[in-house]
């Protein structure tokens, strides 16, 4: 089952820098202006390697991925980034209050209680999927793949962790408490992010505790939350450098397997009270032609409809979702004049749904895809994965900004969901089956930069 080691990570050295200026959100987070922000926070922030900007002068000499492997190789031999000098695991903390719709009037998101959630950082072994060890929950494309392998050619390292799930009931975290316990344990980098997150990293160096983590985790399954494109990445590269070195000996499983055998990974447990997962809405945009009426008497044929009142704000949208969702699916439809409450699906169009299980059929974003995307707003598959008509966004009010007219948007209709929950995408990832993309959106993010990974 899963095979975790130690390792020596590269990390900032706060004699250098401030941790808090160079570290970044996950690439795929990292938004134009998140970019340029990183940008000026410092020359030694990690966007430079892991999303550096475009030149108009790029060529096979000089480009994103031969710029990041040249900043990666400086910072160590100046001294930014430091190798640690013994095989360590490192206790994780993120401690946050989740994001929530804001009052009408108010430029505030409102929060829950403050959560914490604990996971650890450390090398696991790359497995094939058919193997019974790691499971996904979405599928993946070819584009970024593409353009991480390439950074991967070029830099020979990890940069950020691959968020994975494993499920006990609770005995690892206490095995870790004591070294992460911020009342007696001062951790050795403490950062508060762009979101208010507070991220706190202690790193563990007994051989003894390493081992038992080691022996607790040998028979967990893993569940991929976050980074299914950098794993599969993973895979094509430890592929590549397995047919090089096919000629050479190959060193046996365990800790003398090629570093490329492993990948960077945080582990978090399933049972987390720390585990969150917020909704991604869909926002519908540039279609041909568009009537809300016609939408409305199509959709009947695979929901029940009530009109709702069209000047809804994001709170309001929130707590009818979530009341309704208590009996089953409920989607929001929202345009610029209208909003319709969809939910109690017809069960009795089963070709909608051909080749997808019970479990599947039971989702909100795949009823949303397959009947109101697919069937009612004649969106095609291919153009779904390709984002032609459609974009996803995670704020409520923001979504229905967007639709209302907000300057410049082209946006025809906005699909409000609930999020997915912990057991459905549990449930969907060892039935090895997958959903639609930007099912899951776990927050908070794991930071990149916090650890570094380096192959050679």
């Amino acid at each position: 089952m899963a095979d975790i080691h130690p390792f020596r990570a590269f990390r900032y050295d706060p004699q250098h820098v401030a941790p808090a200026q160079v570290v970044t959100q996950p690439y795929d987070k990292i938004t134009p202006a998140l970019q340029d922000h990183y940008y000026a926070a410092s020359p030694y922030n990690l966007v430079r390697i892991i999303l550096g900007r475009r030149e108009e002068n790029d060529n096979p000499a000089n480009n994103v991925y031969s710029r990041a492997a040249a900043h990666f190789r400086d910072w160590r031999q100046q001294g930014i980034l430091r190798q640690d000098s013994l095989p360590s695991l490192y206790v994780y903390s993120q401690r946050f209050t989740v994001p929530g719709p804001a009052r009408e009037g108010s430029t505030k998101e409102r929060s829950a209680t403050e959560l914490e959630r604990r996971s650890f950082i450390a090398l696991g072994r790359l497995e094939n999927y058919s193997a019974g060890v790691v499971f996904r929950h979405e599928q993946t494309l070819a584009k970024p793949k593409a353009d991480r392998l390439d950074l991967l050619r070029a830099t020979s390292a990890h940069f950020g962790q691959i968020f994975m799930l494993y499920e006990d009931s609770g005995q690892i975290e206490t095995l870790l408490a004591t070294n992460a316990d911020p009342d007696i344990s001062v951790p050795d980098v403490q950062i508060k992010d762009e979101h208010g997150v507070v991220h706190r990293v202690w790193q563990v160096t007994d051989a003894k505790l390493i081992h038992s983590v080691q022996t607790a985790m040998s028979d967990k399954k893993l569940i991929i939350a976050d980074g299914h494109h950098r794993y599969e990445t993973a895979l094509n590269y430890r592929n590549e450098r397995r047919a090089a070195d096919s000629s050479k000996a190959q060193p046996p499983p365990g800790p003398g397997a090629a570093p490329y055998e492993f990948v960077m990974m945080t582990f978090v447990n399933i049972n987390s009270p720390g585990l969150r997962i917020l909704p991604t809405h869909r926002l519908v945009h540039s279609l041909a032609s568009f009537s809300e009426t016609d939408f409305r008497n199509s959709a009947r044929a695979f929901f029940d409809i009530d009109e709702v009142d069209a000047s809804l704000d994001a709170p309001h949208a929130t707590a009818i979702l979530r009341e309704s969702g208590r009996c089953g699916t409920t989607i929001l439809a929202v345009t610029a004049n209208r909003a319709f409450l969809l939910h109690h699906p017809n069960p009795n169009i089963p070709e909608v749904f051909a080749g997808l299980s019970i479990s599947q059929q039971a989702l909100d974003v795949v009823q949303l895809h397959k009947c109101l995307l697919e069937k009612v707003l004649n969106l095609s598959e291919e153009s779904i994965r390709n984002q032609q008509n459609i974009s996803y966004v995670r704020d409520a009010a923001e979504t229905l900004s967007e639709v209302r007219g907000a300057s410049g948007s082209r946006a025809n209709i906005a699909f409000l969901m609930n999020p997915c929950r912990i057991a459905q995408v549990r449930d969907i990832a060892f039935a090895g089956e997958v959903m639609p993309q930007k099912s899951t959106d776990f927050y908070p993010k794991l930071l990149s930069g916090l650890t570094i990974y380096a192959l050679e």
